[in-house]
C-alpha cells in the first residue's frame, strides 16, 4: 500500500460510527489523474482508497476521518453517506470514458482490502454499497461490471442465496416498498416517476447487471424479492444478537 495523502477530508463526527463500505469507480483516464484530482484541494472530493488496474492500492485519507466520496446521498431513510462510510474508488474510465471490465488482480486487491475494512469496522454485509446506490439519480458506479457477486462469495457483501423465489408482485408500490426494505431512499407513491425507473436501473446495476433498463421484468422482480429476503435476514440476525448480548 502506498501512502498518498490528500488534504480533502474533516473530523468524523461524534456518533458517527462507520457502517458503510462504498465502492466507486474513479471515472478518469488514468490512476495519475484520479489521484490528483482527489488531492486537489480546489475539488473538494477525496477517498479513503484508491485501486489500480494493476491492483496497488493508494491510501489517501485515513480511516478515522471523513472522506468526501458520495456528495448528496441517502440509504436506509439518512442522509450524507460521508460521516459513517469508508469509500474505495477503483481506477475504471467509467461509462464516459469508455467503461471497460475490472482486472481480475484489481478485485482482488479489493477484496484483500475489503476484509481488513471489515474486520476494523461493524460493517453489515447488507451495507457494503456502490455509489449508484446512495445517489442513484446522479451516478453510476463502479456499474454494471463490477463484480458484487465475487465479493460476496469473499465474504464481503450480501448476495441472496435463495434466488428461487416468487416474484414481487408487479404493482409499482408492491416494487416501491421492496426497493424501500433494502435501503434504497424511493417514496412509496405507486408512480412511475423518473425516481422510481432510476432506483430500478441501480438496482439492477448492484443486482441484476446483465439487462440494465429500468424495467421491472419477472427476473428483476424476482431478484427484489431475493435481496429483500436476504437484507431482512440479516437484519433480524444482528436483533436477536444484540437481544442476545443485553441479556
Amino acid at each position: 500500500m502506498i501512502d498518498h495523502p490528500s488534504p480533502n477530508f474533516s473530523k468524523r463526527p461524534p456518533g458517527f460510527d462507520v457502517d458503510i463500505l462504498m465502492f466507486h469507480y474513479t471515472g478518469m483516464t488514468s490512476c495519475e489523474a484520479a489521484i490528483e484530482r482527489l488531492c486537489d484541494p480546489e475539488s473538494k472530493v477525496s477517498a479513503h482508497y484508491v485501486i489500480d488496474e494493476d491492483g496497488t492500492v493508494y491510501s489517501l485519507v485515513p480511516e478515522d476521518a471523513t472522506a468526501w466520496h458520495s456528495g448528496v446521498s441517502c440509504w436506509g431513510g439518512k442522509i450524507g453517506m460521508n460521516q459513517r462510510s469508508i469509500g474505495i474508488e477503483l481506477v475504471n474510465p467509467g461509462h464516459e470514458h469508455g467503461y471497460r471490465e475490472f482486472p481480475q488482480v484489481q478485485m482482488g486487491a479489493a477484496i484483500d482490502l475489503a476484509k481488513g475494512i471489515l474486520e476494523r469496522h461493524p460493517i453489515p454485509k447488507r451495507q457494503v454499497l456502490a455509489h449508484s446506490d446512495v445517489a442513484p439519480m446522479r451516478r453510476q458506479d463502479p456499474g454494471e461490471l463490477f463484480d458484487w457477486k465475487m465479493l460476496a462469495d469473499a465474504g464481503i457483501g450480501l448476495w441472496p442465496k435463495q434466488t428461487e423465489i416468487a416474484p414481487i408482485k408487479g404493482a409499482i408500490n408492491d416494487i416501491q416498498v421492496a426497493l424501500r426494505t433494502i435501503g434504497y431512499c424511493i417514496p412509496v407513491d405507486g408512480e412511475d416517476t423518473p425516481i422510481y425507473r432510476a432506483m430500478l436501473e441501480t438496482f439492477q446495476r448492484h443486482w441484476r447487471p446483465k439487462k440494465v433498463d429500468g424495467k421491472a421484468d419477472k427476473e428483476t422482480r424476482t431478484m427484489l424479492a431475493a435481496v429483500s429476503v436476504a437484507v431482512q435476514a440479516e437484519m433480524m440476525a444482528t436483533q436477536a444478537s444484540a437481544t442476545a448480548v443485553s441479556d
